[in-house]
């Protein structure tokens, strides 16, 4: 069964890596889906997190990445992806994830399920990476060092860009 993991990925954690490949384990095959969120400012332009993202997830058989632009559903569609599948941290995440659930089955009888986030990396997002990335601290250990490397060489381009 393939299945599709939507995210912005600004930048991809090793949360996100967790999520991905557990449900490459429970499914078989995943398709990351690299997207817009209107409602954030990225850090990273499109092409960028598409890139780090396929570089961080090379190595994992069963996992493609590619981008959205437009409705998960129809890009469920076009990818033969039968299921959404969302990590979820806290009841927050819950909340409107269930929402867009329910839109989504409305919209394109496409199921959604929850994994709920692993201890190690529960409270890990993006966000909280570049925010505190951008006061200078180590967020090393919670990144694919790939990653890490882009976020601090971005953060240091746009301080000094100030």
């Amino acid at each position: 069964m393939k299945v599709a993991c939507p995210g912005s990925f600004d930048p991809i954690t090793l949360g996100h890596v967790e999520i991905i490949r557990r449900a490459r384990d429970l499914f078989g095959e995943v398709v990351v889906a690299v997207g817009r969120n209107s409602g954030k400012q990225h850090l990273f332009s499109a092409e960028e997190r598409l890139d780090l993202a396929r570089a961080v997830l090379a190595d994992v058989e069963g996992v493609s990445v590619e981008f959205i632009d437009g409705l998960l559903v129809d890009f469920c569609h076009a990818h033969d992806a039968e299921a959404i599948v969302k990590g979820l941290r806290f009841a927050s995440d819950f909340d409107y994830e269930l929402q867009m659930a329910h839109m989504n089955q409305h919209a394109g009888d496409i199921e959604t399920i929850f994994l709920p986030a692993g201890p190690t990396f529960g409270t890990v997002s993006s966000t909280m990476m570049r925010q505190i990335a951008w006061f200078g601290g180590d967020v090393a250990k919670f990144l694919p060092p790939l990653v890490n490397e882009a976020l601090v060489a971005r953060i240091a381009r746009n301080n000094s860009n100030d």
